[in-house]
């Protein structure tokens, strides 16, 4: 069974009715003790980074979110929730994220571009990541996102964008992943990367 994080700031109903479509058994929960016993957790997140820090650790889920990671059994966090997984954020200067992934989140700069990027760009990997077996070098993903990850440790990168500059979009160490796109807003090989976690 996979937990999706309910802490009030998430993509909830279109990541659960992507995992349904999968065959997936999920549950949407903020209780603690249901996050613990399932096999697998994904954080989600749509909306600004201090406020769903801000909530994350009213409800005491940051807590959760790390003794999840703790545990070893496999995480996924997408958009917001790959950014919660970082130290801080431009976006909220000040406060401090979960800090799993050593690094800090910024924002896109682009004079030409359209800032927040959105719709669909072109993955290139960095190395091999079982999130993306199957999945072809060069494959489009969907965005929604004015913010990007830059993370101090390279190799936590696994597939980068060009937005006007190369930006990191896929981050994964140990048994936490994360992606800045939306799998379940990304056709077939977004329901394929879901269904590689649910296989973990």
């Amino acid at each position: 069974m996979i937990a999706i994080i309910d802490y009030g700031a998430g993509n909830l109903k279109s990541v659960h009715k992507a995992f349904d479509y999968l065959g997936a058994e999920t549950v949407i929960t903020s209780d603690p003790d249901v996050i613990m016993s399932a096999e697998k957790a994904l954080l989600p997140g749509v909306g600004a980074f201090g406020d769903a820090m801000k909530q994350l650790t009213e409800s005491g889920l940051d807590k959760v979110v790390m003794d999840f990671i703790a545990s070893g059994k496999p995480l996924l966090g997408i958009c917001l929730g790959l950014q919660l997984l970082f130290e801080e954020s431009e976006e909220t200067p000040g406060v401090k994220g979960l800090g799993y992934f050593k690094g800090k989140i910024v924002k896109i700069k682009s004079d030409e571009l359209k800032i927040p990027q959105m719709g669909w760009n072109n993955l290139k990997f960095k190395r091999e990541c079982k999130l993306f077996d199957g999945i072809k070098d060069g494959e489009f993903v969907y965005f929604v996102h004015s913010y990007y990850a830059q993370p101090e440790n390279a190799e936590d990168s696994v597939a980068t964008v060009t937005y006007g500059e190369e930006l990191d979009i896929a981050v994964h160490k140990n048994n936490v992943y994360a992606t800045q796109f939306h799998p379940e807003k990304s056709s077939t090989a977004g329901l394929k990367m879901l269904e590689n976690f649910a296989k973990m």
